[in-house]
Parts: structure tokens; C-alpha cells; sequence
């Protein structure tokens, strides 16, 4: 999504807030809601308006949230600025203002409001037209403590002109029975903003510089002042406490969930299930309850997974089934299923497991960088670590590569149709020929012909009539 202006758009968003209601010592900015950081998801929105820049004003945790917002890999070149002391909303965005060019308009937002969507910021641009200052706001039942949006005939629609916003505990009994309120958004031309900003003052019962006071500045230089009202509360809800925090959650949750649904995935309870990053799912994916996505996942067609799985950054093909208590994450290299291949239950996929069509991966077994070969199976208690399994290869319970030495890793091949006895070790680097057979307890640390029977055990002994020892008597 982009958006295509005569001017250019220049985001600031707000991010110095101390966040006392948290009760956390990690700032209120970068809680996260559906794995994300509260004002990462800010961001991400900016990024979707082809926003010239981003300004950021950090203050209460400065030190933690910059390097967030500073990593590479942002979708928008991003800008902090401080704010210390903070003096209030106003204050805060004069720290912006020599970042700020003169040929733009400059949307405001709130880097404790994550869930505004870009579609509504169009329109709020739209509004402002690059020589208004448009508000976003919104009805509410119980507006305490919101800023009210007082209007030239109040009670006349919405259409009637914005005179002022009047902050909670400034405004007179009448004022407060006002529902519609300023969501904290806006958008404004960046000369006009620059010019009032340098106007406001503290003289309110919070003693702090209000950036809501740029609206009666703007009706008293003739600027034309308008409201886009939208009625969908989670677009403006903001984060002050974990219940809160919670309460969003859940909302963003189950709006995500039905999003699935009306694109015809099948989740048996959408009221559990979590998406924490993209899920891109083909025809009759069927996905049971308390399951977690993180990062990029794609499932193909006719996919089920169980219940109670995590799985993140991995791509399942069709017909894969992936059986409850799996967890998945392919981390930066990924995981990739092949289609009708079997996981779980109680499966392990690690980063760079690559498993062929009708692999079979079955309760506690771990897979990390390994690739395996159509119809291979590792069915219980297992662990394969760089390894190359062929096709056909059955694993046994119990056995596993021992790839690491101490200080390097080695890599274990076993060729097609082999055949691992239960509780083997195969000491990397090693490759077991096609066709062959490892007895059950062995320790492998040399190659394989194809076809060998390969067995290094100790020879068993046993001792008739032996006496078990006795626990000596206490004194």
C-alpha cells in the first residue's frame, strides 16, 4: 500500500512516555503485542504511507528503545530525537521540529496506539490536502480522559467546523458530556505546525504544553480545521497498563483469526489461536486450538496442524500433517515439510531441517540442519544434526549423530535405503553406504560399504548366579 500526495509526509511518533502503569522496566514503547513492539507496529504503518521519513521521540528508556528503532532492516529511515524533561505532548514534538522540512505534512502518531491502520491515515492525509490540519477522532460512550472535540455548532454533525480540543481536565461540565474525542493522531502541514508550536504554552491545570492547543491556533490564523471520525475503537486504543496490553491483544488476535476464516482456513476455535507474524495459508488448511505462529510461515494445501503447536519461520507443503505439541522454528534459515509428510507428536524441527515428501518425524525427535529424503522416517526418540539422510532410511529410537566435536561440526550422510538399529551413535564425519545396516547399539566412527551390515558393540557377557551387591546394614 502506498500513497501517491502532490507534497511529501514526514511521520513523528511519540515514544517518551515513562509508562508508570506498567509496573516494567522495559519502556511502555516496546511491550509487544502480537510479538511485535508496540511502536514497531507504528512504524510498520508509516512505512505503508512511502513516508519520506520518521521521526521518533524518545525520552523514558532512550538507551532501549533507540537501538530498536535504529537496527538494520527498517522499512523507513528512522530519526530519534529526545525529549528530556518531558513537558508534555507539545514539548514533545518541538524536539522534532528541526528535523522536520518546511514542504511537507507531518502525521502524527502515538508510539503506544499500534493497531491504526495505513488505509485510515490515507484518508486522514486526504483530509488535510497539504493545507488543513485534520484530526482523527472518534465517538466514545465513556470518553473520560480524552481530549473533546468541540465544534463551531456543536451537536450539528460532523461536518460543522473543529474550534478546538479541550483536554479532559481543562474542560467545563457541558464540555465533558461531548463524545467525540481526539484520538491523539493527526495531520498537519509542516510550516503551520512549526509556526504554532512556537506559540503554545503551559497555562492549563497539567502545567504542560499541550500539542492540542495548534487547534484553536490554527482557527485563529483562518486555517480550516476538520475531523475524519472513524468508528473502529482498536485503531486508536492505546497501552497503558498489562491489562490493557492484554485486553489488545486478544482483540488483534481474534480480528486476525476471522481474517483467516472469511479466506476459508479452519480453526477449530479462533479464540486460541495467536499470530505473532505473517501465515499465508492455500485451500482447507485446518489448524486446532492453542496454536502459536511466529515469523513467516506458509501452509499448503489440505495442511492440519494439531493442537498446542509453535511453529515460526517455515514453509509446509500439502497434505503435511503436523501432530500436536510440535514446535517448529526455522529461526534464519527456515524449515521446510515436504507434502503427506507426518511431524509429531512432540516433534522438534530446528533451523535448516529440509524434509522430503512422506518424511515421517515421530515423538521426540529433533531435526537441525539436515535434509531428508523422500520417505525417510525417524519415528521416536531421535536427534539428527547435519546430517543428509537418503531415501527410504529408517532411524531407529534412540540413535543419534554425534556432529559436534568440541569445537567444530561435522556432517553425517546415510545413503538411501539404510537401515539404523535402535540406540546407535554415528560419530560425524561419516556416511553409511546405501542399502546397508547398522545393528541396534552401535557406535559408528568409520564409513560403510553399501550393503554391509556394520555392528561395534561390546561383546555381551554374562555371569551365572551372580550376587547383586547389599546395602550395608546401619550401625
Amino acid at each position: 500500500m502506498s500513497l501517491n500526495t502532490p507534497f511529501p509526509i514526514d511521520v513523528v511518533v511519540m515514544a517518551a512516555g515513562k509508562g508508570t502503569r506498567m509496573k516494567s522496566r522495559l519502556p511502555k514503547v516496546l511491550q509487544r503485542l502480537a510479538g511485535v513492539p508496540l511502536v514497531q507496529h507504528v512504524i510498520n504503518t508509516a512505512a505503508q504511507l512511502n513516508a519520506r521519513s520518521a521521526v521518533v521521540i524518545t525520552g523514558h528508556g532512550a538507551e532501549q528503545v533507540e537501538p530498536v528503532l535504529l537496527a538494520p532492516g527498517q522499512a523507513l529511515a528512522v530519526q530519534c530525537v529526545r525529549q528530556e524533561p518531558q513537558l508534555g505532548t507539545g514539548h514533545a514534538v518541538q524536539q522534532a521540529v528541526p528535523a522536520l522540512a518546511d514542504d511537507g505534512v507531518v502525521v502524527i502518531l502515538s508510539g503506544d496506539v499500534p493497531l491504526t491502520q495505513a488505509d485510515t491515515l490515507q484518508a486522514l492525509i486526504a483530509q488535510c490536502g497539504g493545507d488543513k490540519l485534520a484530526l482523527l477522532t472518534i465517538d466514545f460512550a465513556d470518553p473520560t480522559g480524552y481530549g473533546r472535540i468541540v465544534r463551531s455548532a456543536q451537536g450539528q454533525g460532523q461536518s460543522d467546523a473543529v474550534q478546538a480540543i479541550v483536554e479532559h481536565k481543562d474542560a467545563s461540565d457541558a464540555q465533558r458530556q461531548i463524545s467525540e474525542v481526539y484520538s491523539g493522531i493527526m495531520a498537519v502541514p509542516a510550516q503551520w505546525l512549526k509556526r504554532w508550536l512556537g506559540r503554545i504554552d503551559n497555562q492549563n491545570a497539567q502545567g504542560e504544553y499541550y500539542l492540542t492547543d495548534v487547534v484553536k491556533l490554527a482557527v485563529a490564523d483562518g486555517v480550516p480545521v476538520v475531523a475524519h471520525k472513524i468508528d473502529d475503537a482498536l485503531q486508536v486504543a492505546g497501552i497503558n497498563s498489562p491489562v490493557q496490553l492484554a485486553e489488545l491483544e486478544r482483540a488483534h488476535q481474534l480480528r486476525q483469526a476471522h481474517r483467516l476464516m472469511t479466506q476459508g482456513v479452519r480453526l477449530q476455535d479462533p479464540a486460541r489461536f495467536d499470530l505473532r507474524g505473517q501465515l499465508d495459508c492455500a485451500q482447507d488448511v485446518e489448524i486446532d486450538v492453542n496454536c502459536v505462529f511466529e515469523g513467516r510461515v506458509a501452509l499448503g494445501e489440505g495442511v492440519r496442524i494439531g493442537a498446542n503447536c509453535v511453529i515460526a519461520n517455515c514453509t509446509i507443503a500439502a497434505g503435511a500433517v503436523i501432530h500436536p505439541f510440535t514446535h517448529i522454528d526455522g529461526e534464519k534459515l527456515g524449515v521446510s515439510v515436504g507434502e503427506g509428510a507426518l511431524i509429531g507428536p512432540f516433534a522438534r524441527l530446528r533451523p535448516g531441517a529440509q524434509l522430503g515428501a512422506e518424511v515421517h518425524i515421530g515423538n521426540f525427535v529433533e531435526v537441525k540442519n539436515s535434509t531428508m529424503a523422500q520417505g525417510a522416517k525417524a519415528n521416536h526418540l531421535a536427534y539428527l544434526g547435519d546430517a543428509t539422510v537418503g531415501e527410504r532410511v529408517n532411524y531407529g529410537a534412540g540413535s543419534i549423530t554425534a556432529n559436534y566435536d568440541g569445537a567444530n561440526k561435522h556432517r553425517t550422510v546415510i545413503e538411501a535405503d539404510v537401515h539404523i538399529g535402535s540406540n546407535c551413535v554415528l560419530v560425524a564425519p561419516v556416511t553409511i553406504g546405501a542399502g546397508g545396516t547398522v545393528g541396534g547399539g552401535s557406535t559408528i566412527t568409520k564409513s560403510t560399504e553399501p550393503g554391509a551390515l556394520s555392528v561395534a558393540r561390546g561383546k555381551q557377557i554374562s555371569i551365572a548366579n551372580w550376587a547383586r551387591p547389599q546395602k550395608k546394614p546401619k550401625p
